[in-house]
């Protein structure tokens, strides 16, 4: 499987607390909840078409409890999102969470985070789904495990806020292969990773 990676972005590169004012309060972060007015049907087609590709999720600790404190209660069978979150393998990356009571569900990384992230790729299948979990994906980044990355890029800025791409993050080329713009101005960029970064001089 290669790893996919969809997270939610302010121009200046937050990603803290997309979805709701407490999602996550670390820091002081006082803009919980900024995705939100943006949400449209082009925002809800791509989030579609992108759980329909997945074979198994890998998500941080965070990300999995506000998961797991919603998802199981929906049952729609026609709702993507929900079928593939309650049905497939889920892999939760900590060292602190000592229980995974949501069906499917699987704690990693205890010991060997990276050990253990390798070896899921090794298995069959097509996507191995990362949604949110900015933290775990720095990491994943810095060993150059995250294959995809769909960014979806919000038309506001909060000064403050945890950012995916923070001082010190390793140097990386990718290659721009889908964009698009929702009806609310949402645009959602998908990359591929493609090695270290080329430099020259004008």
């Amino acid at each position: 499987m290669k790893i996919t990676f969809t997270q939610f972005l302010t121009l200046d590169g937050v990603f803290q607390a997309p979805g709701g004012p407490d999602e996550d309060r670390g820091g002081g972060f006082e803009h919980g909840g900024w995705s939100v007015p943006y949400g449209d049907d082009d925002f809800g087609a791509f989030i579609d078409q992108v759980f329909a590709r997945a074979d198994a999720f890998l998500l941080g600790r965070g990300t999995y409890e506000i998961f797991a404190g919603y998802w199981p209660a929906v049952h729609d069978p026609d709702n993507v999102v929900a079928t593939k979150l309650n049905d497939l393998p889920k892999y939760v990356a900590s060292t602190t969470l000592t229980g995974a009571d949501w069906q499917n569900s699987r704690i990693i990384g205890r010991e060997d985070l990276v050990k253990d992230v390798t070896a899921l790729k090794e298995q069959p299948g097509r996507e191995l789904q990362m949604h949110g979990s900015g933290g775990l994906a720095r990491s994943l980044m810095g060993h150059d495990l995250i294959d995809t990355l769909h960014l979806l890029t919000f038309p506001v800025v909060l000064g403050t806020g945890k950012r995916l791409f923070a001082e010190g993050a390793p140097p990386t080329a990718f290659r721009l292969t889908q964009s698009r713009t929702t009806s609310t101005g949402v645009v959602i960029s998908t990359y591929e990773r493609a090695g270290r970064p080329e430099y020259g001089s004008y």
